[in-house]
């Protein structure tokens, strides 16, 4: 009887042991490497492996997919520009839309054809229509990897294609696909397409994000899969106004992926939300001492935006603490007060808040005539 009361109890103390990991994951997924991360704030609410350097297979485009999308906003390129395949463009295997050296096609279809069929021949076409050509390209790449803080990144192609070296974690593929959505929401013309076709409708396209179909809210973003890489991910959606990024890599199939990047959305969207700090109201206007104006407004500044728990959020208090005046001159964005976000006690966030305009000093002979005009008003 001592011997089984023994056994009880060694076995209830190891419980623990093997009911949580060490540090408490929320959910578990199937893939060598995962993380959640939340768009606007860039806060990563999941994280397994998130820096382990990988294989990406063509999540890999989401870079390219950011820099051709950088073009088309500075000028360098547009919509409607038609690019001419490279031989080599077309010797490119794997996942194609089967270009022909020689053959023309705008830059619309062609980011069609990355962002629905993955197509790597449509990848290079691309890279060479803004570097001139893909090694330009590439030192492009990681250059722009470096800026938006990707240290676990190298990149030797545009496409994913194996290479050696060509590696990045599921952390900096969550940093790019969050550069990509925040700066870019118009890549979701392309990556939100379920089925389409190119070339006047003869060459039929299905998007490779089986989640377009299948998952409430899906955005995008890009799938990826080699012998090296497996499965892998970047899948974004959004819900009542937050759109998360899943990273997935090296899942063990494609099945595996999608079901590893929607356990990771849902936990998000059931747990979390975005909390607007904007104006519940209209803030009151400071006095300016010695100001080409009496009075100053204050504002919240741009993109004032809290992540917090959706328990947090019900019970979330607003405090507003504002300087009774200020001198000239001030500065449009100079900090006037603070916003300090509150539930159960818990300070959630403290945000400024900020001139919404500028208010010069006044000139000594602007303060002479203030005085004169004063004092003959008042006699």
């Amino acid at each position: 009887m001592m011997k089984k009361l023994l056994c009880v109890l060694l076995c209830w103390a190891l419980l623990p042991c093997f009911a949580a990991p060490v540090w408490a994951a929320p959910v578990t997924v199937p893939a060598e490497s995962a993380v959640l991360m939340e768009k606007e704030t860039g806060t990563v609410l999941y994280a397994q492996n998130e820096h382990v350097p990988l294989a990406p297979a063509s999540v890999t485009k989401v870079m390219t997919l950011l820099l051709v999308m950088e073009a088309i906003d500075d000028g360098r390129l547009s919509y409607d520009d038609v690019l001419t395949a490279s031989a080599y463009a077309a010797s490119m295997g794997g996942s194609q839309v089967y270009l022909e050296a020689g053959e023309q096609m705008t830059v619309e279809d062609l980011l069609k054809a990355v962002c629905v069929a993955s197509g790597n021949d449509a990848a290079v076409c691309l890279a060479e229509g803004v570097a001139g050509s893909e090694e330009a390209f590439v030192a492009r790449m990681n250059e722009r990897a470096a800026e938006l803080g990707m240290e676990d990144t190298h990149f030797c192609n545009c496409t994913g294609l194996p290479a050696e070296g060509h590696l990045t974690s599921a952390y900096d593929i969550a940093l790019m696909s969050r550069a990509l959505i925040l700066d870019h929401p118009d890549i979701r013309r392309f990556t939100a397409i379920w089925m389409d076709s190119l070339r006047g409708g003869e060459f039929q396209l299905a998007n490779t994000n089986k989640l377009i179909h299948r998952y409430k809210g899906a955005t995008g973003l890009k799938t990826g899969s080699t012998d090296e890489a497996l499965y892998c991910l970047s899948a974004t959606a959004e819900r009542e106004g937050m759109e998360l990024i899943a990273a997935v890599m090296k899942a063990p199939s494609s099945d595996e992926r999608f079901a590893a990047a929607e356990t990771l959305l849902t936990y998000g969207f059931a747990n979390y939300t975005l909390l607007a700090a904007g104006p519940d109201e209209v803030l009151p206007t400071i006095p300016v001492a010695m100001g080409e104006k009496d009075r100053v407004q204050p504002v919240y500044a741009e993109g004032a935006h809290i992540l917090v728990s959706k328990t947090q959020a019900a019970g979330a208090e607003k405090d507003i603490s504002l300087e009774s005046a200020v001198s000239a001159p001030v500065r449009r964005g100079q900090q006037l007060g603070t916003l300090t976000v509150t539930s159960g006690g818990e300070v959630l966030a403290t945000l400024p808040l900020v001139a919404g305009e500028t208010v010069e000093r006044l000139t000594y002979w602007e303060i002479a005539q203030k005085i004169l005009r004063s004092s003959l008003f008042v006699s």
